[in-house]
């Protein structure tokens, strides 16, 4: 009985050890097909949704709005005459607005531990995907997912790295951030501010990460680090035809006025605003790229062999 016993455990372990790598789930999201390794896919703290997307979102004239204040940061997304704001205050507590612009869909992501604010067209094969925020991180980034496949997806890198869509890519669409005073400024009552009419119970002039944009402490640890720049040192990022660059805001401080500069050879101007501090890229023509303004640690985590621009 003790013989047969044991052979009964040894084929239960072999089971359980034979199992396919698709057991593998976090969260609640199958890992089986990661694209990154699975052990660097983390939990941060709040479980799937714990951080609630915004999936029907109000907006108000910005003349109608008192919490905040001229030196506010906000995401902004021009769609023809009409700028929408998406203040910091409130991206910091929901890190995704999922936007319906009369039939167009637009993704607004935010990741706090990164200080990336990037936004995407949600449409795969013509699909619109809506996402939320799976309480999960790859090198400290959100990993998002969409509601349809679950599929979980690389905010800074803007694809899916497991789940049935894996190795698909969003298209990236360009954003501005921009202070409160001088987007009312540029738009001279033609915005829309996101309200904090959320459905939940917030405090949005108060950030839950406290003194972290400062701090060099990161929360989670990541695959590549440089100390060549402080951690949370602003950069503008782009990658083009298999190439990135980072142009550290120090450095364009130091350059001062437009930077002329190329990037797998294509011509590029580079608009810092030192009030900010951000930047924005743009093409020959004037037109605005989808560049990320990132903390230099998550910049270069994701992009190894980033080229860097230094004043002279």
């Amino acid at each position: 009985m003790n013989r047969f016993n044991n052979l009964v455990i040894l084929a239960m372990a072999l089971l359980l050890f034979a199992q396919p790598a698709s057991s593998q789930t976090k969260n609640g999201f199958e890992l089986g097909n990661a694209l990154v390794p699975v052990e660097e896919i983390l939990r941060g703290g709040p479980p799937r949704d714990g951080i609630p997307s915004i999936n029907e979102p109000l907006f108000q004239n910005p003349e109608d709005v008192s919490l905040w204040r001229s030196d506010d940061l906000v995401l902004t997304y021009d769609q023809g005459e009409v700028s929408f704001a998406y203040p910091i205050g409130i991206l910091n507590w929901h890190e995704i607005v999922n936007h319906d612009l009369g039939g167009t869909p637009l993704l607004i992501t935010f990741c706090p531990l990164c200080g990336t604010g990037m936004a995407f067209d949600p449409r795969v094969d013509g699909r619109p995907l809506t996402f939320g925020v799976s309480g999960l991180l790859y090198n400290s980034d959100l990993l998002m997912y969409d509601h349809q496949t679950e599929s979980l997806w690389s905010q800074v890198e803007g694809r899916a790295v497991s789940g049935p869509l894996a190795g698909t890519e969003l298209e990236p669409v360009a954003t501005r951030h921009e202070l409160w005073h001088r987007w009312r400024e540029r738009v001279e009552g033609r915005g829309k501010v996101l309200s904090t009419d959320t459905g939940h119970r917030r405090n949005y002039r108060m950030s839950p990460y406290g003194d972290y944009d400062h701090s060099e402490r990161l929360y989670f640890p990541v695959t590549h680090t440089s100390r060549k720049y402080h951690p949370k040192t602003w950069v503008l990022g782009w990658s083009h035809n298999g190439e990135s660059k980072a142009w550290p805001f120090p450095e364009l401080a130091e350059h001062g006025g437009v930077l002329e500069d190329r990037i797998a050879g294509k011509a590029v101007q580079v608009h810092y605003d030192p009030e900010v501090p951000s930047a924005e890229l743009r093409d020959e023509s004037g037109n605005l790229l989808p560049a990320t303004r990132a903390f230099w640690f998550a910049w270069y985590t994701f992009h190894p062999d980033t080229d860097v621009f230094e004043a002279e």
